[in-house]
Protein backbone atom coordinates (compact mmCIF):
# COMPACT_ATOMS: atom_id res chain seq x y z
CA UNK A 1 0.00 0.00 0.00
CA UNK A 2 2.87 2.25 0.74
CA UNK A 3 4.58 1.97 -2.74
CA UNK A 4 1.34 2.04 -4.15
CA UNK A 5 0.73 5.61 -2.46
CA UNK A 6 4.36 6.40 -3.09
CA UNK A 7 4.29 5.84 -7.22
CA UNK A 8 0.44 7.53 -7.43
CA UNK A 9 2.02 10.59 -5.34
CA UNK A 10 4.97 10.53 -8.20
CA UNK A 11 3.21 10.44 -10.84
CA UNK A 12 0.72 13.22 -9.70
CA UNK A 13 3.90 15.00 -9.23
CA UNK A 14 5.20 14.69 -12.63
CA UNK A 15 2.05 16.08 -14.52
CA UNK A 16 2.46 19.04 -12.61
CA UNK A 17 6.07 19.85 -14.20
CA UNK A 18 4.53 18.96 -17.63
CA UNK A 19 3.97 21.79 -19.74
CA UNK A 20 2.40 22.43 -22.53
CA UNK A 21 4.58 22.50 -26.29
CA UNK A 22 4.54 25.85 -27.64
CA UNK A 23 4.01 25.89 -31.43
CA UNK A 24 4.82 29.25 -33.47
CA UNK A 25 2.34 30.57 -35.34
CA UNK A 26 3.83 31.48 -39.08
CA UNK A 27 3.38 34.71 -39.57
CA UNK A 28 2.69 36.01 -43.50
CA UNK A 29 5.44 37.91 -44.86
CA UNK A 30 4.68 41.18 -46.73
CA UNK A 31 6.28 40.31 -49.53
CA UNK A 32 9.54 38.16 -50.95
CA UNK A 33 12.60 41.03 -49.52
CA UNK A 34 11.03 40.11 -45.93
CA UNK A 35 10.80 36.32 -46.83
CA UNK A 36 14.21 36.33 -47.87
CA UNK A 37 15.99 37.89 -44.99
CA UNK A 38 14.14 35.41 -42.80
CA UNK A 39 15.86 32.90 -44.84
CA UNK A 40 12.58 31.51 -46.64
CA UNK A 41 12.65 31.20 -50.44
CA UNK A 42 11.19 28.93 -52.76
CA UNK A 43 8.04 28.56 -50.24
CA UNK A 44 6.36 25.76 -51.09
CA UNK A 45 2.18 26.30 -51.68
CA UNK A 46 1.46 23.56 -48.52
CA UNK A 47 3.62 26.00 -45.71
CA UNK A 48 1.98 28.61 -43.40
CA UNK A 49 3.96 31.34 -45.27
CA UNK A 50 2.81 30.68 -48.36
CA UNK A 51 0.61 33.43 -49.88
CA UNK A 52 -0.78 33.77 -53.56
CA UNK A 53 0.84 37.14 -53.26
CA UNK A 54 4.48 36.29 -53.20
CA UNK A 55 4.38 33.38 -56.31
CA UNK A 56 4.54 36.03 -59.37
CA UNK A 57 4.17 32.86 -61.88
CA UNK A 58 1.46 30.47 -59.87
CA UNK A 59 3.66 27.47 -60.22
CA UNK A 60 3.67 26.69 -56.37
CA UNK A 61 6.20 28.09 -54.89
CA UNK A 62 6.77 32.01 -53.44
CA UNK A 63 9.68 33.93 -53.41
CA UNK A 64 11.78 31.91 -55.79
CA UNK A 65 15.53 32.16 -55.14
Amino acid sequence: MLVRTLVVGLIVAGIGTLSPQVIANAVPYANCSEAKANGHCNIPSDSPYYQAKLDRDQDGLGCEC
